[in-house]
């Protein structure tokens, strides 16, 4: 497992097999990827396997961003979505729930990593789930690579609340 450095970046990486899921006139499109794109806004970025147990880890945290309604214009949630920790079989079914959800949220970030390749350059645990918050800078402000407690899902929605404030001042 990895420790990440507050005030440093994430590694970098590109997702080039799948990608970025893309809307584009009601269909489904896929462009290269990479971390350096999550510069800009303040961010959340949940990487977690391709399986439900994973999903539910930090479940409690994306409920909790979603019932937060933070400004799309300098917040965003980008999740990734590694299918290469799918359990066997079912890769292409996650591939197609996860489409579904960018066509119900269309402005949400969503990349599929068909290859793993954030979770190997990252060093993330397998069968997980993996929380980071960035500033606009892309700079590190939390991380943890598991399920957070209600104590860290506090503090997560937090520190999101006063870089917002930050930004705004």
């Amino acid at each position: 497992m990895s420790t990440f450095n507050l005030g440093s970046t994430l590694p970098a990486v590109e997702v080039t097999s799948k990608g970025e899921i893309l809307l584009e006139n009601g269909k489904i499109q896929y462009a290269n990827w990479s971390s350096a794109s999550l510069k800009g806004k303040i961010r959340t970025v949940h990487h977690l396997a391709g399986r439900s147990a994973a999903k539910e880890i930090n479940e409690p945290l994306i409920d909790a961003l979603k019932k937060a309604n933070l400004p799309q214009d300098c917040y965003q949630t980008t999740t990734i979505i590694n299918v290469n920790d799918a359990i066997f079989g079912t890769a292409g079914i996650v591939t197609m729930m996860v489409e579904g959800g960018k066509k119900e949220f269309p402005w949400s970030s969503i990349v599929v990593d068909a290859k793993g390749a954030v979770q190997k350059a990252w060093g993330l645990e397998k069968e997980s789930s993996a929380i980071f918050v960035l500033d606009a800078n892309g700079a590190i402000l939390f991380s943890k690579d598991g399920a957070l407690s209600s104590a860290e899902v506090k503090t997560v929605l937090n520190l999101i609340e006063a870089e917002l404030a930050n930004a705004e001042a």
